[in-house]
């Protein structure tokens, strides 16, 4: 029985006496307002609808091209030869624009934990906090989110993940909204998170003891994740070779077997006969042709036989020959009651789509070990406190460490750019140092928080330099110091048009270019290693010392620098690495400028 869509015909009848006004009204103004109609009556019907918003920092880009400033004296270095971690100060907004330029399709992972719309506190729109009261409070948060998800998608690599922290207030319209941005078919999962397993005593019906993690892939058939949380010792014993294994549910390779095929063609790298003997552990593998054949001399001397049967016939092995003898060389079979099972010697499962505190004793690196999930935000806040060395935080519930190395440790390789453009605390980069000091991993972070209550500079910034340095900001020491580095960037404009008749807009832009390219690079243009040459002069001055080459190991040459050939041998002779200043950094800005 086919159905009637009625919001359709009306969209049809509508369209229809749209084309009738067209015909008699030619003029311009008329024609715009009848496009703008018929745009919004064939727009999506199935989705998220809100009414679109703009913000402050919309409006000063339209005149005013972002740029970033690095604040040199907040430089962080424990070791030269390690990449660039990086904190941006101001509207993410902004930050997120100038990422896009050098770092598209580049961040392996974005975590972030927006403003969760409660209508109490925490989110500012148009410098306004929004309140219950607003009766636009929800669609100028999708507008606001929208806007950075758009370019959080583009950031993402190929097998990017974009993990969001949410409580139940935007939880559907952001689910939605992913849907919209990313696609349906790259949702992952919806975490449930208890971050406080006492529960909230402010409701009248329910106490609240978990808020949630969206999870979307950049294209969900790319990315995985690894089995990163320790089973507890009381599920696993010991094997012969006194390693720990699951001590249930092994998987049967050979025996009885009602599912795989009978086994037709007896040459099959799947069909053999194993005879294995305990006492001298050593196997010998047979291709029989009957089931009632036996090798009674290999029985004589110790051994037991082991085949893949149904009823009274062969069947075919699940695993080939091949594969059979690795895995009894590995030690992963396990020969018992006429069957061989596959010993499941992982000691480490999925993470489960409710994640609750637990304390256990787990087995890492086959040791029995004390093991502790926390994801309570009070013990975060005690933890931060702690560090910073004060009575009580000026901010509530910061997320806490355990959370974010749990979800960062889903990613298999440990060389991965981190990005959170909510950072507040900097929880985020936290986590990456931490788990890069457990696990000796190569992991880079980038931050972007604003600086309201100067929570970037007292709160986010001494947070990462206590972790790096190991001492807190009154001198007292709070835990071993760990070999990273940090650039401090803040944001700024410069004036699409200027008043200043000796300037020019493209010089001030290039007083902005390094910070572009160590952003993109994670490098310090320290002018030994690392240099740029922005001009003719420059290139001259450094290329044509035979002393500045011998350490120099990247150039950085704007696309206006002419090399001569001797200065191209030069280069070469020392197996510098050449970089052309990229034009897209400003590009298109200045083409708008140009069309004033």
């Amino acid at each position: 029985m086919s159905t009637t869509n009625l919001s359709k015909l009306r969209r049809e009848r509508m369209l229809a006496f749209l084309e009738k006004i067209r015909e008699k009204h030619t003029d311009d103004e008329s024609l715009i307002a009848i496009n703008e109609i018929e745009n919004e009556l064939t727009e999506k019907k199935y989705g998220l609808v809100w009414e679109e918003h703009e913000e402050d920092v919309d409006v000063q880009m339209r005149d005013n091209i972002p740029v970033f400033t690095e604040v040199k004296d907040k430089e962080i270095v424990s070791d030269e030869n390690l990449p660039y971690n990086f904190l941006l100060e101001g509207d993410n907004l902004h930050s997120l624009k100038l990422l896009e330029k050098t770092h598209k399709g580049k961040i392996d992972l974005i975590y972030i934990d927006p403003p969760y719309n409660t209508g109490k506190e925490g989110f500012i729109y148009g410098d306004k906090y929004i309140d219950k009261e607003d009766a636009y409070r929800h669609s100028k948060w999708i507008s606001f989110m929208y806007n950075r998800l758009n370019i959080a998608k583009n950031l993402l690599s190929q097998n990017g993940i974009l993990f969001i922290s949410i409580d139940d207030n935007e939880l559907a319209n952001l689910r939605l909204l992913c849907d919209s941005i990313f696609g349906e078919q790259n949702f992952v999962a919806i975490l449930s998170i208890e971050n406080n397993p006492k529960g909230r005593k402010n409701s009248n019906y329910v106490s609240i003891c978990n808020d949630y993690c969206l999870i979307y892939a950049k294209d969900f058939k790319m990315g995985y994740f690894i089995e990163n949380i320790p089973k507890d010792v009381k599920d696993l014993v010991k094997d012969e070779n006194g390693n720990y294994v699951h001590n249930s549910g092994k998987r049967v390779l050979v025996g009885e077997n009602r599912f795989n095929a009978n086994v037709t063609n007896f040459s099959s790298d799947k069909h053999y006969t194993i005879y294995y003997n305990s006492t001298q552990n050593q196997i010998v593998i047979r291709k029989e042709t009957d089931i009632e054949t036996i090798d009674a001399d290999l029985l004589k001397q110790g051994y037991a036989r082991y085949f893949s049967y149904n009823e009274n016939g062969f069947v075919y092995n699940t695993y080939t020959e091949q594969k059979i003898k690795d895995l009894f060389e590995d030690g992963k079979l396990d020969f018992k009651n006429g069957k061989i099972y596959e010993k499941n010697l992982s000691t480490k499962i999925r993470i489960k789509s409710i994640v609750t505190n637990r304390k256990y004793r787990a087995v890492l690196d086959n040791m029995e070990v004390d093991y502790v999930i926390d994801v309570k935000t009070t013990s975060a806040k005690t933890n931060l406190e702690q560090m910073l060395n004060v009575e009580k935080l000026s901010f509530s519930n910061p997320k806490n460490i355990g959370l974010i190395k749990l979800l960062i440790s889903l990613i298999d390789s440990k060389d991965i750019t981190v990005l959170d453009f909510f950072a507040g605390s900097g929880t985020t980069g936290h986590a990456v140092l931490n788990l890069n000091q457990l696990d000796n991993g190569n992991r880079k972070f980038i931050l972007c928080t604003n600086n309201e209550n100067n929570i970037c500079e007292n709160v986010t910034y001494q947070r990462i330099k206590t972790v790096i340095t190991g001492m807190r900001q009154d001198g007292t020491t709070y835990s071993p110091s760990i070999n990273a580095n940090l650039k401090y960037y803040k944001t700024d404009f410069v004036p699409k048009i200027s008043n200043d008749g000796d300037s020019f807009i493209e010089d001030k832009l290039l007083n902005h270019i390094a910070e572009m390219i160590q952003l993109e690079h994670a490098i310090k243009l320290d002018n030994v290693k690392y240099v740029l040459l922005l001009s003719d002069k420059q290139a001259d001055d450094f290329i044509n010392n035979p002393t500045n080459l011998e350490k120099c190991k990247e150039m950085y040459i704007s696309s206006s620098v002419l090399l001569t050939g001797k200065q191209q041998q030069l280069i070469d002779k020392y197996d510098i690495i050449t970089h052309i200043v990229p034009d897209y950094y400003f590009e298109n800005e200045l083409i708008e400028v140009d069309e004033r």
